[in-house]
């Protein structure tokens, strides 16, 4: 399956289980909805810089929204908040939020693995 196919199935499928509309997520990243469509139905590939935002957005790595294997995504989204009745506004502030959450949870891996590794 092609990358872009690929990233389109996985960012339809987080942005529904997360309840935002097509809409929200244009405006969250500055684009037509159309753009987001596009998106969603592998017409066009997406930026980088829009990878991660919308990681930040729902509370996922970049490479999640590239892995082929659902059972391999991060475990993170069951953090991710949903979009049932959010304004638009607070959609920079979410993903402001997300993006703290997931740098928390790599700095305790990484505070984890630093312990193993002294203990050895």
């Amino acid at each position: 399956m092609e990358l872009k196919q690929i990233v389109s199935e996985n960012l339809k499928k987080y942005r529904l289980s997360l309840g935002f509309t097509q809409e929200q997520v244009a405006e969250f990243l500055g684009v037509e909805r159309s753009t987001i469509s596009y998106y969603e139905n592998g017409e066009r590939e997406i930026s980088f810089v829009h990878l991660k935002k919308l990681s930040n957005l729902f509370c996922i790595e970049i490479d999640d929204l590239l892995e082929t294997e659902s059972s391999l995504q991060s475990a993170n989204f069951a953090f991710a908040f949903r979009g049932d009745g959010i304004i638009q506004e607070d959609l920079k502030s979410i993903a402001s939020f997300q993006r703290v959450v997931k740098n928390y949870i790599k700095m305790v891996k990484l505070s984890n693995e630093e312990g193993k590794s002294a203990k050895a």
